[in-house]
């Protein structure tokens, strides 16, 4: 939700002379208490300032540092942060996969159909569990290794940062395909994208070094 200029204001008041009394706020904006009131009541609620009765308005959760940051995490879109995608094809060998894992030093790769749509998703720990004691397994067609794409974990470009930064933990996974549908068919996925733990790490350290620098 996004805040009125006045909202905005009197976050700026809460933040500079907290405590801070509504009618005190009244007056600093020229106004009546009661025309404030909703507004005072909708920074409440979203918390951006607090209340403690016979003493008055302070911030709220979100203003403070930890606050910040997770609403920062939260406006921040994978679209924003995501990599290119690094993609091969079914009829593509295990030897092919190896080479492209290491010439693109990613921990795994989007496997696509003929026509561009996801159908699975290798990681270097799926290669080495086909490779190691197996002379053969360089020509082996990465659609045996895969993991098919109705067990893979996706996120969409217009998912948050901390949503899919949640979801890998949740999954206990190191990365996602981002992805969007192929008209509108929610079994046909276009791959746009890849988001890593890594990524997540240089957000992290972004963020947290702009907010110690304000």
């Amino acid at each position: 939700m996004e805040l009125t200029s006045r909202q905005l204001t009197i976050v700026e008041l809460v933040k500079k002379h907290a405590p801070i009394t509504g009618e005190q706020i009244a007056e600093s904006l020229g106004i009546s208490r009661p025309t404030i009131r909703s507004d005072l009541s909708v920074l409440v609620m979203l918390g951006y300032i607090d209340a403690k009765p016979k003493v008055g308005y302070f911030l709220g959760k979100v203003m403070t540092s930890d606050g910040q940051l997770n609403e920062r995490l939260r406006q921040l879109k994978v679209k924003d942060v995501m990599n290119r995608p690094v993609v091969i094809q079914e009829n593509a060998t295990v030897n092919d996969a190896v080479i492209a894992l290491f010439m693109e030093n990613t921990g795994f790769l989007t496997v696509t159909d003929e026509s561009g749509v996801l159908s699975g998703m290798v990681s270097l720990k799926d290669l080495l569990k086909v490779t190691l004691g197996n002379p053969s397994a360089a020509t082996i067609p990465i659609s045996m290794v895969m993991t098919r794409s109705t067990r893979i974990v996706t996120v969409s470009p217009d998912e948050s940062a901390l949503d899919a930064a949640k979801k890998m933990l949740d999954h206990q996974v190191g990365g996602m395909p981002v992805v969007e549908t192929v008209n509108g068919d929610r079994n046909r996925y276009e791959v746009v994208g890849r988001i890593t733990k890594t990524n997540m790490t240089n957000i992290l350290v972004e963020l947290t070094s702009g907010y110690m620098a304000e």
